[in-house]
C-alpha cells in the first residue's frame, strides 16, 4: 500500500510535511511483567511535556495556538483538536496516563516529549492506499465506543482509504476500523508539521519513535517524509 498526501493538504499548508514510520512483523501484546516499562515511559514524557506549557493561560502555548489556527483553515466538527492539544490538557490537569498496548503507548510517550501530534493505525486494516486530502463528505467514520455512524464534513482534511475514513480533522480522532490494538503485527506511524520548526521536532520524533520501537520490539521500522514535492511513498 502507499501512504499519499492530497494537493488539498498542501494547498492549506505549503510548507507542511508528513513524517511516516512503517514497523512490520511484531507482537503487540501487552505483557504484565512490562507494565512498569510503558507507566514509566509515560511519566518521563509528561514531565518533558511541561516544557510546551510556559504560558498560564492553556490556550496561548505556541503549539496549541499553532493547531488552533490550522484547524481554522478548514471544515471542522465542532470542538474538534489536534491531538497534541488533548494530550497536553491532560498534562496541564496534572493527570497521568495509563499503559493501553505497547504501540500506543510508545507513540504517545514521544508526542508528548516532542510536542508534536502522532497517530497509528492497523495497516492489515486500511483497504487499499491511505490518503490525506479533503473529504468529499459523508465518508462513513465509527470512532472508539461509537455505535452510530459520524461522517466526515465536506472539506474536512481526513485520513481516509477506499472504505472511510480512517481520521478526521488530520489526527483529531479515529476510527476504530484501523486503530492498533494487541493483535496489531503491521503498523503505520504519522507525525504531521505545518511550519519548519514543527518538522524539526517531528524529525527528532519520527527517530526517537524508531529508537523506542528497536528497545522493546528488537526491530526498527522504515521513514519516509513526505513534502508537496514527494507526496507518496510506498510502505
Amino acid at each position: 500500500m502507499n501512504v499519499i498526501v492530497d494537493k488539498e493538504f498542501f494547498n492549506l499548508f505549503p510548507n507542511g510535511s508528513l513524517f511516516v514510520l512503517s514497523l512490520k512483523g511484531i507482537d503487540n501484546h501487552a505483557k504484565e511483567d512490562k507494565y512498569d516499562f510503558f507507566k514509566n515511559k509515560l511519566d518521563s514524557a509528561t514531565v518533558s511535556a511541561k516544557q510546551f506549557l510556559t504560558e498560564d493561560t492553556f490556550t496561548q502555548n505556541e503549539v496549541i495556538k499553532e493547531w488552533r489556527e490550522a484547524f481554522a483553515t478548514f471544515k471542522t466538527k465542532k470542538g474538534a483538536r489536534s491531538s497534541i492539544e488533548a494530550l497536553l490538557k491532560r498534562v496541564s490537569q496534572d493527570r497521568e496516563f495509563t499503559p493501553i498496548n505497547p504501540l500506543v503507548d510508545l507513540y504517545n510517550s514521544v508526542s508528548l516529549s516532542y510536542g508534536v501530534p502522532c497517530g497509528g493505525e492497523d495497516i492489515a486494516r486500511i483497504q487499499g492506499d491511505l490518503h490525506l486530502g479533503q473529504a468529499k463528505g459523508g465518508e462513513p467514520f465509527f470512532p472508539l465506543g461509537a455505535e452510530e455512524d459520524s461522517p466526515a464534513l465536506p472539506e474536512e482534511l481526513i485520513y481516509y482509504d477506499n472504505e472511510g475514513a480512517v481520521c478526521r480533522s488530520l489526527n483529531w480522532r479515529e476510527a476504530q476500523r484501523t486503530m492498533l490494538t494487541e493483535e496489531t503485527q503491521h503498523a503505520v506511524f504519522i507525525m504531521e508539521a505545518i511550519n519548519e520548526h514543527q518538522a524539526k521536532r517531528c524529525h527528532e520524533a519520527i527517530h526517537a519513535l524508531n529508537d523506542l520501537l528497536q528497545e522493546y520490539f528488537g526491530k526498527q521500522g522504515d521513514i519516509a517524509v513526505l513534502t508537496n514535492e514527494q507526496p507518496e511513498v510506498a510502505i
